[in-house]
């Protein structure tokens, strides 16, 4: 519990008393790899922090591709957030990549701790504004920045991830081929 208990002292003002009765609430699972949390079609009832592993983030396209949409990785609140928020079903699908330890915060659990966590509606504000800015980059960077510029900032946003994720996940969440990754990679080197 040490890693999300740091994380929630960074983000919020919380007393020892509040933390421990919030974390008293929640489940630590270990995944296996490639080990499905969440699915397309059904509403998300939880949040996943990531004491250590990794989750990818994919969408199927309607051809039935699989396409790596994001990256989570250690110290890190993974959902479908939207879908969460909206109580809708998903089009995301959460899967491990390597073997990794979550804690699950239910929904009931999200609303206690708005309810009851002195800070608590901030601390769902702050994870909300992550959010919303790493969408934000990851809309401006398809559009704005070459597929060579992606390359190279990809360990800025995920550091050591060429040696966790198989390089076509890699592709994927660049939007290129493997084969138009592996050129970029040989002229870099």
């Amino acid at each position: 519990m040490e890693p999300i208990r740091q994380v929630m002292k960074q983000m919020i003002h919380v007393s020892e008393e509040e933390l421990n009765d919030f974390l008293s609430r929640t489940i630590t699972k270990t995944c296996k790899r490639q080990e499905i949390l969440s699915r397309p079609d059904a509403i998300p009832n939880e949040i996943f922090f990531i004491n250590k592993g990794l989750i990818r983030v994919i969408i199927t396209d309607n051809a039935g591709t699989e396409h790596t949409i994001h990256f989570a990785l250690e110290n890190q609140f993974i959902a479908d957030y939207s879908s969460f928020l909206q109580k809708k079903p998903s089009l995301y699908t959460l899967q491990t990549v390597e073997e990794t330890e979550v804690v699950v915060l239910p929904r009931s659990l999200i609303e206690w701790g708005y309810k009851h966590l002195a800070e608590g509606q901030k601390m769902g504000r702050l994870i909300a504004e992550f959010y919303f800015m790493y969408q934000d980059d990851r809309i401006k960077n398809s559009y704005a920045r070459t597929p060579r510029q992606r390359y190279d900032s990809i360990t800025d946003v995920f550091p050591d991830i060429h040696n966790r994720v198989p390089q076509h996940m890699i592709a994927s969440y660049l939007g290129i081929t493997p084969v138009h990754l592996s050129r970029l990679k040989k002229q870099k080197g």
